[in-house]
């Protein structure tokens, strides 16, 4: 457990500072902003090896006209460029790509920033926030145009669009994205045209391997097998051990009491498991690495439903409800929400605790609930799932959570970034809008006073935002804190952007 510091804040940001961060994340939409123009920016790759010399390969989908495709990207790239990049179609079996590189993408899109110079799936629901906050419509469209793409193309909205992402995705949170634009766009034939879509990426959730049938319940589970290549290439520390080796070193020295570490680690070889590499996948695919929140590296992840991931899959039941109604189609409103309603009941029953007041992940191998702290536990309040006293309940445990720098990921400190002491912009974002959904308004925007401060303050000594922070300490100088994955702070950056123009409106400012 970590020291609280609830009581302990920083001054708030003056108006000139204000101001000053406000130019940065307008200017920083454009330097994280890609288009066919940028296409050989995008297609750059930190997280991978890449060979001098080679050109850039830039796949597309076999459904798409080729021809076409190379036409317009040739009268969009520089010809001094061109020659720097290789379009390849797309191999119909994901293990016959021998070659990694970019998946073709149609419209303009906003990355998160640093080594992420490609699109995700759930930073494009914060990004698409910002930009729909700094009156970036057009492009805010595009975000949601380009997940739609993925389904339709790919089969479901990715990790990102990165060949070696697509047998995982992340967090489902399309659904919000597109109400959110709605609301702009007020386009019913729109809405008519994405719902099929819509739909197709929600089956992707509910049905085995990711249905989990003895709760009814989802679960994380990537389709992926073996090592995830952009860690062997790019999460190496100065010793020149990858993440995989600290793992191995770790299972070697130490006592693992969380899961039967026999199912990912085989002592008598001194080797990860092909389990292990399974659960590592699915825990990347929840958007969570790493924590220890399903023991450690979180590789236990595929024996859980996690409360994340069913609350994101009520809100998805709900949305699309509401879709039906502004269609006029009553009765698969009914439908949905009954869905909704069925798990609505499910999440109660096994992710609820009622004396800890807390929302846990359950374990269906051991039927039991993991007592793990951890952010995920406002969901609930963010979605309207909670009711009165569940919400009361959980805002009570906010001095559990609550430091100087804001909300802490979980009250545990393992080594890993998105454990205790850090604090990320997501879930304070998203803890905050569940807060303030059931009338918690002082604590919404005591926590908002300090994410907005904290980031503020590193900004003025630094000149840039970034992807994480140690909320305790209120810095962003984190790198020597992190023990497992990779331990930089990426500049940019996309979702702390977004939350930070979230909470300024919020306050007023």
């Amino acid at each position: 457990m970590v020291n609280q510091l609830i009581g302990t804040s920083l001054e708030f940001p003056s108006e000139a500072q204000i101001q000053r961060l406000r130019i940065y994340i307008k200017q920083t939409w454009k330097t994280l902003y890609r288009s066919h123009k940028h296409i050989l920016e995008a297609a750059h790759d930190d997280k991978l090896n890449h060979e001098p010399g080679t050109p850039w390969i830039v796949y597309i989908s076999p459904q798409e006209n080729q021809v076409e495709i190379e036409q317009a990207l040739q009268k969009a790239v520089p010809k001094s460029e061109w020659h720097q990049i290789e379009l390849r179609v797309l191999p119909s079996e994901v293990d016959q790509i021998q070659e990694h590189g970019l998946l073709y993408l149609p419209h303009p899109y906003v990355v998160p920033g640093g080594r992420f110079n490609e699109m995700y799936g759930w930073d494009s629901y914060f990004i698409q926030l910002g930009l729909l906050r700094d009156g970036e419509v057009d492009l805010a469209k595009c975000m949601v145009e380009q997940l739609l793409y993925e389904i339709e193309h790919y089969g479901i909205i990715l990790n990102a669009n990165r060949t070696y992402m697509l047998s995982r995705s992340q967090p489902p949170i399309l659904t919000p994205m597109i109400l959110a634009l709605f609301q702009h766009t007020q386009d019913h034939e729109w809405l008519q045209r994405v719902l099929p879509l819509v739909e197709r990426y929600y089956y992707y959730w509910i049905v085995p391997p990711h249905l989990n049938q003895a709760t009814g319940l989802s679960r994380y589970f990537a389709l992926g097998d073996g090592p995830a290549p952009e860690v062997v290439a790019s999460e190496i520390d100065e010793q020149g051990k990858t993440h995989y080796d600290r793992v191995q070193e770790y299972y070697r020295h130490c006592t693992v009491n969380a899961y039967n570490v026999d199912l990912y680690y085989d002592h008598e070889q001194d080797t990860l498991t092909d389990l292990f590499y399974k659960g590592d996948r699915s825990m990347r695919e929840s958007g969570f690495d790493i924590s220890n929140r399903f023991g450690p590296f979180s590789v236990d992840i595929i024996h859980y439903a996690p409360v994340c991931l069913n609350v994101l899959l009520y809100k998805m039941e709900q949305d699309i409800a509401q879709i039906y109604t502004l269609l006029n189609h009553d009765d698969m409103s009914q439908q949905w929400q009954q869905r909704a309603s069925d798990r609505h009941q499910r999440i109660d029953q096994f992710l609820w605790h009622e004396a800890d007041g807390l929302y846990y992940d359950y374990n269906f191998q051991t039927n039991t609930q993991c007592r793990y702290e951890f952010a995920t536990t406002f969901y609930p309040l963010w979605a309207g799932i909670a009711s009165e006293s569940q919400a009361a309940a959980v805002a009570r445990s906010l001095d559990r959570f609550e430091v100087a720098g804001g909300l802490l990921a979980s009250t545990y400190a393992s080594g890993n970034q998105w454990d205790a002491p850090f604090g990320w912009a997501p879930l304070n974002l998203i803890a905050v809008q569940g807060l303030l959904r059931y009338g918690y308004k002082q604590d919404a925007e005591r926590i908002a006073k300090k994410f907005v401060a904290m980031v503020s303050k590193e900004f003025e000594k630094t000149g840039t935002i970034v992807e994480k922070y140690d909320v305790c300490r209120c810095s962003a100088n984190v790198s020597n804190e992190i023990l497992f994955g990779y331990s930089s702070n990426e500049i940019g950056f996309g979702w702390t952007n977004a939350t930070v123009l979230e909470f300024l409106h919020l306050l007023g400012k």
